[in-house]
């Protein structure tokens, strides 16, 4: 792939034989980023697991300390006082017949769905809609909750769900290159600490093979694989 030049100025400022410690990487991070918006930090995390067997499917959520720096649209499905709850919480929209049908009629001007688990069962009915987006409120990420309120706050507080994908990866954005660097640093621990704490008892061998570092536009920087450089 031909790259740029900028692109391949911040690469000779890498060195690809070494793992940087967060504080390093993170130091290089924003030193390399020439792009003229602010670019998402983006971090991707190698995992020893196979995800073809759902006792090694690592799936979870984190609230970054410092947020993610993106403004995000929350949709809740929920009904009566529920519904209320939600909008005093801070959500953007809330609702459910009314925004049951304008999903099913391609509205999907929101980042995060959540529902509470009496309506379940008529949002279910958008899962063609929803789960091929990865929008489909579920249990194990907290966004079908009784406690809507409360899942809101966190969402726009910072909280993101991931999952480890079919070849072993978790990717994701957790931050801004606009961040303090110290922001930054405490995310990537925040992100990665969590990541250990969910390795599958059958997982085997070394668990985390590789972590990189990036920003939108820049090339990977890699970090340190030793699980205790990332605990508080």
């Amino acid at each position: 792939m031909k790259r740029s030049k900028r692109y391949n100025a911040a690469f000779s400022k890498i060195d690809k034989s070494i793992q940087y410690g967060v504080e390093d990487a993170v130091k290089i991070l924003k030193q390399v980023s020439s792009a003229k918006f602010d670019e998402t930090v983006e971090i991707a995390m190698r995992l020893g697991v196979d995800p073809r067997h759902a006792d090694q499917m690592v799936r979870g959520t984190v609230t970054l300390p410092h947020g993610t720096g993106k403004s995000v649209r929350v949709l809740v499905f929920a009904k009566g006082d529920k519904a209320k709850e939600a909008l005093d919480a801070g959500a953007d929209f809330a609702g459910l017949e009314e925004y049951i049908e304008k999903v099913n009629g391609g509205w999907l001007d929101f980042d995060v769905a959540v529902a509470s688990p009496d309506v379940m069962s008529m949002v279910g009915r958008l899962g063609k809609v929803l789960g091929t987006r990865g929008l489909m409120p579920n249990p194990k990420s907290g966004t079908v909750t009784a406690d809507v309120a409360t899942a809101v706050k966190e969402i726009k507080a910072g909280k993101i769900d991931f999952r480890v994908d079919k070849t072993g990866i978790i990717h994701t954005g957790i931050g801004k290159v606009s961040f303090e660097e110290n922001k930054i640093a405490d995310n990537v621990k925040a992100f990665v600490n969590t990541v250990v704490k969910l390795k599958p008892a059958t997982a085997k061998g070394i668990y985390l093979k590789s972590i990189s570092l990036s920003s939108t536009m820049g090339p990977g920087i890699f970090l340190d694989t030793n699980s205790s450089s990332y605990t508080n």
